[in-house]
């Protein structure tokens, strides 16, 4: 029996397709698996228009048969088998794919075959050290065997099948001290990897396993009779075949979806959330996605990792594909099934193409259609959802320079201090008063905290709303959005707020002017630790408050200066007074009699008072300390 080379570029084209092109050596069986249901898929087109194919839809199976003994693994399908030339023409031709033949000379668009590249039957030798495969075509009279044990060569006889349809034969290499491949001649092996890469493949995958049961009492055992237990095999359908997604919504039960979910995605809490998808024409795909209840351990970490579930035509490709999810909606858990997707020849990765940028803006409006729905109808469970997320969707505002703002910013919840709930910018600003220029924001560590702020109760004393922001993120978040329906954001301790009178301004003016010497000499008294000194028009009962000019308020320096290399960021601090305090008349007083050392200490005295209002830390504790005490004597 005489060894043919292979037609292609032989060995060092082999050894590629075994050693580089697959990076994980449980595809061989993924792929194995997909070819068998392309064979029954031909025979079953075929059907439609052939009465001599006697099989049904129900007839076709594929089967897996391991012998331990034998180190063998069998995987046989009642497909349409190959002939001689077929078996030369795929098997001795490298990367020659009898799928895209098969469309082609069908015009079988429409049909969903898996295979793509014929490549993937080379996998074997990843784990094999021989593979055979008998084949008989559906309607010849004869059957060939093509047998290899790799690179070298193959040899091709003719041999005895009863039925058409195709079995490949495995010799399972023995172990390594790298790789252990006895795990290939282990069922719960071979199972868990049909369930995981092959679960929706449209015929029963099966295989013989050994269970064990209880024997039959006997009529006449007595009261200590202990029962015996014997083995047997048992034909068991490995894999589900219909994919959840692929069913209509109206049939599937919560529960349904809920097992679903928790069982594909190692969750134990029930979805918060059931997104279901159906697009045809430019991004054909079906999806189910999922919104979490919760938010995984580590998903504010950079080691959590975002990305859908990728399957092709119902064979699993990627476990997470990050390029199906925006960064905003990376909570975001579930599974894509196209047959439109260009995959690189292994069908491990997605070539970046136009068609993924299809369906990840399409799934993009969706989830945020489906939020906006769930926040409209069900406002309860949507909070829970934002405690958990909203942070995320925040971010998703602020990243790559506001882009994603207009998507996200309707689904952004901040806390009311008026109505002492969570509310959307939308309700804030429908709720606002006709004379409201602004949307009035404080931004701090506690609510409690900001609603204390002598800024923020000149704004709540005019009845005008506070959103009291507590998060890191939020006033960076609100920063970019610059407005809400040509409502400006504005933060009660930056700038001027626009609520005083004109008499209260023209007051304050008059005050400045007057007092001008009095701020020149408290300003050199702080240095270079605030940039003006000034008479408040947003202080009414406290003091002292401290405000900041710029872009960087002083919130969003303490954020800053947490990160790494950020020691030198500062905001520009302005110390305001209330003009109307006694502790203003003191200040002037000590000023207007020339005792340089008070002033100065009651200026240091108040500008800490004015951190500890802000919740910053003050430079020298135990002098602070020591002033408050002298005062005190």
């Amino acid at each position: 029996m005489a060894m043919k080379q292979f037609k292609a570029e032989s060995k060092k084209l082999l050894d590629l397709m075994i050693n580089s092109i697959y990076t994980n050596k449980d595809i061989f069986l993924r792929e194995l698996i997909s070819n068998a249901s392309d064979a029954i898929d031909k025979l079953y087109f075929r059907s439609l228009t052939d009465n001599s194919v006697k099989l049904t839809k129900d007839d076709f199976q594929i089967l897996l048969t391991v012998n331990k003994a034998d180190r063998t693994l069998t995987i046989t399908d009642n497909g349409i088998g190959m002939t001689k030339e077929e078996l030369e023409k795929n098997l001795g031709t490298i990367a020659r794919s009898g799928s895209l033949d098969f469309k082609a000379e069908n015009h079988a668009e429409d049909i969903d075959i898996i295979g793509q590249f014929g490549v993937g039957f080379y996998s074997a030798f990843m784990v094999a050290s021989r593979v055979t495969v008998i084949s008989k075509a559906f309607g010849s009279d004869e059957a060939w065997m093509w047998e290899s044990k790799g690179a070298e060569g193959y040899t091709l006889t003719q041999t005895e099948k009863a039925e058409a349809g195709t079995q490949i034969i495995l010799v399972i290499k023995e172990n390594t001290e790298q790789d252990q491949y006895d795990q290939y001649l282990d069922e719960y092996t071979l199972v868990d990897i049909v369930k995981k890469y092959s679960d929706y493949v449209r015929y029963p995958i099966r295989m013989y396993r050994e269970k064990t049961r209880a024997k039959e009492k006997p009529a006449d055992a007595g009261d200590d009779y202990k029962p015996e237990y014997e083995t047997y095999t048992e034909l068991e359908t490995l894999n589900s075949m219909v994919p959840l997604w692929r069913r209509n919504k109206s049939e599937v039960t919560e529960e349904e979806y809920n097992r679903f979910y928790k069982e594909k995605f190692f969750d134990y809490t029930d979805p918060a959330r059931v997104i279901t998808s159906r697009t045809e024409g430019t991004a054909t795909y079906n999806a189910l996605l999922f919104i979490p209840g919760r938010a995984p351990f580590d998903y504010y970490t950079r080691e959590y990792e975002k990305g859908l579930q990728l399957y092709a035509s119902g064979v699993l490709i990627m476990d997470k594909c990050p390029d199906l999810l925006p960064d905003h909606f990376s909570f975001v858990k579930g599974i894509v099934d196209s047959q439109d997707l260009s995959l690189n020849i292994s069908r491990e990765m997605l070539q970046k193409d136009s068609q993924l940028k299809l369906i990840r803006n399409s799934l993009e409006k969706k989830i945020k259609n489906e939020l906006n729905a769930f926040k409209n109808n069900d406002r309860e469970k949507y909070e829970e959802f934002f405690k958990n997320f909203g942070r995320q969707l925040k971010f998703g505002c602020y990243a790559d320079y506001g882009m994603h703002s207009e998507l996200l910013k309707d689904l952004l919840l901040f806390f009311s201090a008026k109505q002492q709930k969570m509310v959307t910018l939308d309700e804030y600003v429908e709720a606002m008063p006709e004379d409201q220029k602004c949307i009035y924001f404080a931004a701090g560590e506690s609510a409690d905290r900001l609603a204390k702020l002598p800024a923020a109760e000149l704004v709540l004393e005019k009845g005008y709303d506070l959103l009291l922001l507590t998060e890191d993120v939020d006033e960076f978040c609100l920063q970019v959005l610059r407005n809400y329906k040509e409502k400006e954001f504005k933060n009660v301790n930056s700038g001027d707020l626009g609520l005083e009178s004109e008499e209260e301004k023209k007051a304050a003016e008059e005050a400045s002017a007057e007092s001008k010497e009095l701020f020149e000499a408290m300003q050199k008294a702080l240095g270079d630790k605030v940039k003006a000194v000034k008479v408040s028009t947003r202080l009414k009962n406290h003091p002292v408050c401290l405000s900041s000019e710029g872009p960087l308020s002083i919130e969003m320096e303490k954020v800053l200066r947490q990160q790494p290399g950020a020691e030198g960021v500062k905001s520009d601090k302005v110390l305001e007074l209330n003009a109307q305090h006694p502790v203003f008349a003191v200040l002037k007083a000590a000023q207007e009699s020339g005792d340089t050392e008070k002033l100065e200490k009651y200026t240091k005295l108040l500008f800490d008072q004015a951190l500890l209002i802000e919740g910053l830390p003050i430079e020298d504790p135990v002098a602070y300390a020591q002033a408050v005490c002298e005062l005190m004597k």
